[in-house]
């Protein structure tokens, strides 16, 4: 019999017995335990390699998701034949016939650009679009009757809307000068290079903000991300009200909720921020802080959607009307 070392002449010739099969097990979970601890020493708690691709996986759909948008708005408006005029009653009727809040009503369409000839034509089309997109005038001449509900699609063309929309990249655009010229995120440098990765991160910040609170939190909450108008009553009267849509939005069937889309998809667009922003200070209280300023510039907004039809009609400026109130003979809206 040839020489051979001791350990392999027993694990060859002798079963192992019981304390063999605990020393065995006992080095087993001893290298698992030093394989996780490297793992939390390193990631705290979480493979790097998962964090990556968990990350590029997000940026990649929603990406994926406005590239698609574009091609589809493209598409309709170079391949496809206009559709037939109808009389706003026949598609107010046509709407409502789909929705499962009846009666309701819709909002007024947009007004077109083409249809608006006053001063400064293209820039106040511009800018007032996206004020319009999520305002809405609810109807107070008739009770139980609500705005007709959001659906799936609705919400994911709001989302892609206001991604691409003309503003969003003047927006971006204008931030991220203002970036470059004080150096936010040293680590981008400078020159055209550092200025289109801040465009790059400022755009990711502005798809994402649109993301959570236009669609994936609305359509998770069955919440309508759109500001309802007060319109009538006093001034102080209006402006809290635009104030408190920072904190009380409307379900889907049109009751009064919290808005889990503001605070959520706002949060979500912070912490998501800080892995395109690497210079970002991190923890607890400059997130907050992050979150206060975001939700105080959307109550901003909130402010001048209520009062835009008196500032657009003072200016002559474009301005949808009132919504008209769809009924059905078999559900007529109730006095």
């Amino acid at each position: 019999m040839s020489e051979a070392a001791p350990g392999l002449v027993v694990l060859a010739n002798v079963k192992p017995g019981k304390r063999d099969v605990e020393l065995l097990n006992r080095g087993e979970i001893e290298a698992r335990r030093g394989v996780t601890a490297q793992i939390r020493k390193d990631s705290g708690g979480i493979p790097a390699g998962v964090l990556t691709v968990k990350r590029n996986n997000f940026v990649f759909i929603v990406s994926v998701l406005i590239v698609v948008g574009w091609c589809a708005s493209e598409v309709r408006a170079q391949g496809l034949p206009a559709p037939p005029q109808q009389p706003p009653s026949a598609l107010l009727q046509k709407e409502a016939a789909k929705n499962v809040t009846e009666p309701c009503v819709q909002p007024a369409p947009m007004v077109r650009l083409e249809d608006y000839d006053g001063p400064l034509k293209k820039v106040v089309g511009t800018f007032a679009r996206p004020l319009e997109r999520k305002a809405v005038h609810p109807p107070h001449y008739k009770p139980g009757v609500k705005m007709c509900t959001l659906r799936f699609k609705d919400k994911l063309v709001l989302f892609v809307e206001d991604s691409l929309d003309p503003v969003t990249f003047l927006t971006t655009g204008f931030n991220a000068g203002l970036d470059q010229a004080e150096n936010t995120d040293r680590s981008y440098g400078q020159g055209a290079e550092g200025y289109g990765r801040r465009f790059g991160a400022e755009f990711a910040g502005q798809a994402s903000s649109r993301f959570f609170e236009d669609f994936a939190y609305p359509w998770i909450f069955a919440e309508d991300p759109r500001y309802y108008r007060l319109i009538h009553g006093s001034a102080g009267r209006r402006l809290l009200h635009a104030l408190e849509h920072a904190v009380v939005a409307h379900h889907d069937d049109g009751k009064r909720m919290f808005n889990f889309s503001e605070w959520l998809g706002t949060t979500s667009t912070i912490v998501l921020s800080n892995t395109y922003h690497p210079d970002n200070q991190r923890g607890f209280a400059p997130a907050a802080q992050r979150v206060g300023y975001s939700i105080l510039q959307d109550m901003g907004f909130d402010v001048l959607r209520e009062f835009w039809p008196e500032i657009s009609r003072k200016f002559k400026l474009p301005f949808r009307g009132e919504p008209e109130l769809v009924s059905h003979d078999s559900n007529p809206a109730t006095n």
